[in-house]
């Protein structure tokens, strides 16, 4: 793995400490997280990003009071 590719993961979990209070917000850390995830395992960024937004807002909107 290049260090681009390390960088960028770390960056993008680091998104998983923060849930978000808006659905904007919710949505721009979960696809964080998914591009990096996607980094890590060669995926497609643009899929790891929508697939990563989508869990993270669905997740918030189903448990809001375990995302804040």
């Amino acid at each position: 793995m290049s260090i681009k590719t390390i960088s960028f993961a770390l960056i993008a979990c680091a998104g998983l400490a923060a849930c978000g209070d808006t659905l904007g917000e919710q949505a721009l850390g979960g696809a964080a997280v998914g591009a990096g995830a996607a980094a890590i395992t060669s995926g497609s960024l643009a899929q790891g990003a929508a697939i990563g937004a989508a869990g993270n807002v669905a997740y918030c909107q189903l448990y809001p009071g375990r995302c804040n």
